[in-house]
């Protein structure tokens, strides 16, 4: 109780306090995105062995491999990294980013995955205070930073994560603590729908596959936590966000130069567009991001 008083008295206690969670859980994060891929990977290839009925020779003296096991060690001399050289960000910039036995750099993207889940952490305990809505949305966001890099890397979106927060932003809202129970079933109806649709009718039409099932249940995801109001702004904002990038990539010539050097069309290459449904989810979720809701406080036109 003298800590929660504590945080709630203190502005700046409260806000170290959060980003030093998000730094924490920051670091857990960079594990589940390096990891998870590999790990589903592994049990596609059994699943198909099993199929097949042949052996997996793959996995016959192979360690075990998931979030915990093996310990955490460089990817270039498998040196084990230590707890003095796992301190969120500090251990990066002590180290000078570099690895303590191979001196092979270390992604800058690590500290700014901790650096950015601090960041969010600290927006969404400003937003909701200490109560149980913060809980739940800290874990929302920390579930869509792993999807967006996921997809960048692997443009997978894995149902071990889209499915059980679908699960849980419907219990969540079973109980009102974003929006009614009616709101948050119509829109992980919706959003899974919407974006079904829109797959059909662009295959229909070009005969090619315009986006992956993990965007439909990640867009149902999010309709469950928001509600269905929310949907028309999340599918808008994801849509601008997508294409002006897509755009900018294309005119800068991040990615012609390997597609023309592989003969292929730059403008084909597909861009994962998780990542920016789940900036606008969450805009949505922890901000109110609804354009419902800017119109009716915009009043009648006259």
């Amino acid at each position: 109780m003298q800590f929660i008083e504590l945080l709630q008295t203190s502005p700046f206690f409260f806000h170290a306090a959060f980003a030093a969670l998000g730094l924490i859980t920051g670091s857990f994060l960079n594990v589940v995105i390096y990891r998870l891929p590999g790990m589903i990977k592994a049990n596609w290839r059994e699943e198909c062995c099993e199929f097949l009925e042949i052996k997996n020779e793959s996995n016959a003296d192979a360690e075990p491999y998931n979030l915990i096991r093996p310990r955490s060690r460089c990817p270039q001399c498998k040196h084990k990294i230590t707890a003095l050289e796992n301190i969120p960000v500090l251990s990066f910039l002590f180290l000078g980013g570099k690895c303590s036995e191979c001196k092979n750099k270390i992604s800058l993207r690590y500290p700014l995955v901790e650096i950015l889940t601090a960041l969010l952490t600290v927006a969404v305990s400003v937003k909701f205070g200490i109560t149980i809505q913060m809980f739940f949305a800290c874990l929302f966001t920390w579930a869509l930073i792993s999807l967006t890099f996921i997809d960048i890397d692997h443009q997978l979106l894995p149902d071990d994560i889209t499915l059980p927060f679908l699960w849980l932003g419907l219990l969540c809202n079973y109980f009102g603590l974003f929006t009614d129970i009616y709101s948050s079933l119509m829109g992980a109806a919706l959003g899974y729908g919407i974006l079904w649709a829109i797959y059909q009718l662009f295959k229909l039409i070009t005969g090619k596959e315009g986006m992956g099932f993990g965007d439909l249940k990640l867009l149902a995801m999010l309709g469950a936590w928001a509600g269905w109001q929310t949907l028309a702004t999340i599918i808008l904002v994801s849509s601008l966000s997508g294409a002006l990038v897509g755009v900018c990539l294309v005119l800068f010539r991040r990615r012609q130069r390997p597609a023309l050097e592989r003969g292929v069309n730059p403008l084909s290459v597909p861009i994962s567009f998780g990542p920016y449904l789940a900036l606008a989810g969450w805009l949505s979720l922890v901000w109110g991001l609804d354009l419902f809701t800017y119109h009716n406080a915009l009043g009648p036109a006259p």
